[in-house]
């Protein structure tokens, strides 16, 4: 089964194939585990903490296995944070970036890269404001953490943030498949044991994991 976004905005089909299998993209932190998401079945990854003369050679080499890399463009130590980091990336063969800020997600659609605005949920007011920036910004994917929050989410908010992957405390096979059944595409977690969770073998969600609060508490 493919994932379907529950907003009006499509997904992306190279997202649509990447995570037809395995619903779960990878945060891969520093090069430590690179070498088991090179064999994991997980397609998509975020990279992070990779310092800026790593990424030529491990960019590339993602690619020729066949994954789908986004590369977090904040936490990239020595990658500027403008317009020629987007092309030097794209350049290299990365398929999209992660950022916070919206002149980023604004800047990377025009290059032809994959867009995926990361949003902190804390608060209602700060809810608000990120559905502002999500509207603005109208990037390709929304990183929402942490991923609990999505289930205190009104279904309003859930489509207004679509399509999204939940990160943050994404911990086991249950996690994931909550996150699925909320509304989400996909689910992103640095524990490799999920890099190769797929669809198939999802376990079933509890009713009472799906409760959402009334749309006025919003």
């Amino acid at each position: 089964m493919s994932p379907s976004p529950r907003s009006g905005a499509p997904l992306d089909p190279r997202l649509v194939a990447a995570l037809a299998e395995v619903p779960v993209v990878a945060s891969v932190v520093g090069t430590q585990l690179l070498r088991q998401f090179l064999t994991a079945p997980a397609k998509v990854c975020i990279l992070a903490s990779f310092a800026v003369g790593q990424l030529p050679q491990v960019v590339p080499a993602l690619g020729r296995a066949g994954k789908t890399v986004f590369v977090n463009v904040d936490s990239s130590p020595g990658l500027a944070q403008d317009r020629g980091a987007l092309e030097f990336l794209k350049n290299m063969g990365a398929h999209g970036v992660v950022s916070t800020r919206l002149s980023l997600i604004e800047k990377g659609r025009p290059l032809g890269l994959l867009t995926m605005m990361k949003v902190f949920v804390t608060d209602r007011s700060n809810l608000r404001r990120s559905m502002d920036a999500i509207a603005r910004g109208g990037p390709d994917l929304v990183e929402v953490m942490p991923a609990p929050i999505v289930a205190r989410m009104s279904p309003q908010a859930q489509r207004a943030m679509s399509p999204s992957v939940a990160a943050g405390f994404v911990e086991s096979p249950a996690d994931v498949a909550t996150a699925l059944a909320l509304g989400s595409t996909a689910a992103a977690t640095s524990d490799p044991r999920l890099w190769h969770l797929r669809r198939d073998q999802l376990p079933p969600v509890p009713a009472a994991a799906l409760k959402r609060p009334p749309a006025s508490q919003e």
